[in-house]
């Protein structure tokens, strides 16, 4: 009896391997074996973990605690259905992006932009002047009126005190009184 579940629990180890090296692939096809291999692995631990094996719970003329326990069972029965639904979404989407590849391949390319910034060159810190920083602003000036009227608190919180929000003003009226 004790066989049965390391067999198991080895198979499950398994699967979370094989479907883990999977889904590292580029390939989409390989993605979505992987997913289907983890969604089986995940099953079948909620299996084993569901306790002994007993009596059916619907028949009723056994002892409760003779009784297996019907959750784990419809978990995994809600799991396998998410996981058809899920799969045969993402195999639209292999398919919908294979018929619009041109070299009709599903492997997941580089973004171009990202591959000239990984390739482009680095300058050292001794390498970078002071005209060099006034030149290149940290921050786009594009977007700068959409964001004045909220402070979430987190320019504080990082030190930067550009972006503060002011303390409370005193202004002097013309009868010489402080108003705030």
């Amino acid at each position: 009896m004790t066989t049965m579940p390391l067999v198991l629990v080895v198979l499950m180890a398994v699967m979370y391997t094989c479907g883990i090296y999977l889904m590292l692939d580029r390939t989409l096809t390989r993605l979505l074996l992987g997913f289907l291999l983890v969604g089986n692995a995940t099953n079948l631990l909620i299996f084993l973990m569901s306790g002994s094996f007993g009596a059916a719970p619907i028949v009723g003329e056994a002892a409760p605690e003779d009784m297996s326990d019907p959750l784990p069972q419809a978990f995994i029965l809600t799991a396998i259905v998410i996981t058809f639904g899920v799969s045969a979404f993402f195999l639209a989407l292999i398919y919908r992006s294979w018929r619009l590849a041109q070299d009709r391949d599903d492997t997941v390319r580089d973004d171009e932009t990202d591959l000239e910034l990984a390739t482009a060159d680095e300058l050292s810190v001794d390498e970078v002047t002071d005209e060099d920083l006034a030149e290149t602003p940290e921050f786009s000036d594009d977007d700068s009126d959409d964001d004045t009227d909220t402070n979430t608190g987190t320019d504080a919180a990082s030190g930067d005190s550009s972006h503060r929000v002011p303390a409370e003003t005193t202004e002097t009226t013309a009868e010489g009184s402080e108003q705030r």
